[in-house]
């Protein structure tokens, strides 16, 4: 950051000891100031927020509440195993494609 001006405001985050010497090893690589740094980081970051996702999450979580179900009721012995490998795929391809949209879906 070129420009001149007035840094009078504090602002303070809690990192663990290990994020604060990956952050200050960043920073020095990059020949910037720690503060610097986390602003041009902070400022210039694009962070997606996708749409009327808020359903199709809740939908998510209502069916991987009921895979939890059912895999405990198999482990009961409740009812015999059967092969939910395509159901457990198809739920980790939409996550993943959540998280590929715009970060973690799960986080509200």
């Amino acid at each position: 950051m070129t420009e001149n001006r007035k840094r009078n405001v504090t602002l303070t985050i809690r990192v663990t000891e290990k994020e604060k010497e990956s952050i200050l090893e960043q920073a020095q690589k990059a020949e910037m100031s720690l503060t610097d740094y986390l602003v041009t980081c902070a400022l210039n970051a694009k962070i997606y927020v996708p749409e009327d996702l808020k359903p199709i999450v809740t939908e998510l979580k209502r069916i991987g509440t009921n895979l939890n179900q059912i895999t405990t009721k198999i482990n009961m012995g409740v009812f015999k195993s059967y092969n939910f490998s395509e159901v457990i795929d198809g739920q980790r391809r939409i996550y993943e494609a959540l998280v590929h949209m715009g970060g973690n879906p799960w986080r509200r």
